[in-house]
C-alpha cells in the first residue's frame, strides 16, 4: 500500500483544503481519495481504517518523509506510525527529496491534481464529487499501460488480514526488560529519566540487551533505537552500510531509516531473540 497527503492550500470559496491519497502498490488500484480540512492524525488515521476495514490491511504501508506519515521524533516515529505498528503494518518511507520512489502514486497524483484540482471545486463537496468520480473512472475503465492495458479493478485483490475489532497492545518476549514510556517522552532507568519520544507516552517498549552496556529498544516487533545504559543516551539505529538510499527504486525495500521488524535470519545473525 502506498499513500501520500496532498498539503492544506488556501481556495477563497472554501478556506484551506487537502487530500489523502490511498493506493494499491500492486495493482494501482485508488482505494481512497479523500478531501480534509486538517493534517491532524486523528482525522486521517480515521480515513486509513475505513480502508482497512473496507479492504483490509496491508503488510506495508509506503509513505514520504511528511506529517502525519512521520516526525522528527527517533525512527522518525509518528502517531499514525505508531498505529500502524501496533496493527503489524511496516511504515515505509521514501527518501527525502527521491518522489520516485513512490513514481506510480506520484504519477497518479499529477494526474488527479490536472482533473479535479486545476482549479479547485466551488467548495468541498464539490471537490469530494470530483475526487469520487475520478477514483471510479481511474479503477474501473481507464487501462494502464504497465498492467498489460488492463484496468485496475481487474488486478486488485482485498487483503486478507481483517482489521482487528480492537487495537492489540504490543507484547514482549522474557528476553526483554519491559518499561512505559511517561507523560513528556521519558523511560525510567534506575531511577534516572531517560527521554525516548513523546510520540510514545504511555505505551510499553521492551529493552533487549546487545551487551552489559547497550539494549536494543523495541516497540511491538520493531527495533525503533539503541540505549547506551552508561551515558544514559537513547541512539539511532545504525544504517546498512550496503544499502544506498539515493539509488533505491520503487521496488527496493524502504529506503529509509523507518521500523522494520527483524527477520528470523537477522535474528540468528545478531543473537537477538525474536519479539
Amino acid at each position: 500500500m502506498v499513500c501520500r497527503f496532498q498539503g492544506l492550500v488556501p481556495h477563497w470559496g472554501w478556506g484551506t483544503h487537502g487530500s489523502t491519497h490511498i493506493s494499491d502498490a500492486y495493482s494501482r488500484y485508488l482505494l481512497r481519495c479523500q478531501a480534509v480540512e486538517k493534517t491532524d492524525s486523528q482525522r486521517v488515521q480515521a480515513i486509513f481504517e475505513a480502508a482497512f476495514r473496507e479492504h483490509g490491511m496491508p503488510e506495508a504501508i509506503r509513505s514520504d518523509n511528511g506529517a502525519p506519515f512521520a516526525s522528527r521524533a527517533i525512527a522518525g516515529l509518528s502517531r499514525l506510525a505508531v498505529w500502524w505498528m501496533k496493527l503489524e503494518i511496516v511504515p515505509e518511507r521514501i527518501a527525502a527529496g527521491h518522489p520516485e520512489q513512490n513514481g506510480r502514486h506520484e504519477r497518479m497524483h499529477r494526474t488527479l491534481k490536472q482533473e479535479t484540482a486545476s482549479p479547485p471545486a466551488a467548495n468541498r463537496r464539490a471537490q469530494q464529487r470530483a475526487f469520487d468520480c475520478f477514483r471510479r473512472e481511474y479503477n474501473e475503465q481507464r487501462p494502464h499501460q504497465a498492467l498489460a492495458m488492463q484496468t485496475p479493478s481487474v488486478l486488485y485483490v482485498p487483503s486478507p488480514r481483517p482489521y482487528p475489532g480492537r487495537v492489540p497492545e504490543p507484547e514482549y518476549g522474557s528476553a526483554m526488560l519491559v518499561g512505559t514510556v511517561r507523560q513528556g517522552g521519558v523511560l525510567c532507568w534506575k531511577h534516572r529519566n531517560v527521554f525516548l519520544t513523546e510520540v510514545l507516552d504511555h505505551e510499553h517498549v521492551g529493552l533487549l540487551p546487545i551487551d552489559g552496556r547497550f539494549f536494543t529498544i523495541f516497540f511491538a516487533e520493531f527495533p525503533i533505537a539503541r540505549f547506551d545504559s552508561h551515558r544514559l543516551a537513547v541512539l539511532p539505529l545504525p544504517q546498512d552500510k550496503d544499502f544506498n538510499r539515493d539509488e533505491a527504486g520503487e521496488g527496493d525495500e524502504s529506503p529509509s531509516p523507518a521500523p522494520h521488524p527483524l527477520t528470523e535470519l537477522e535474528e540468528k545473525v545478531s543473537g537477538m531473540y525474536p519479539v
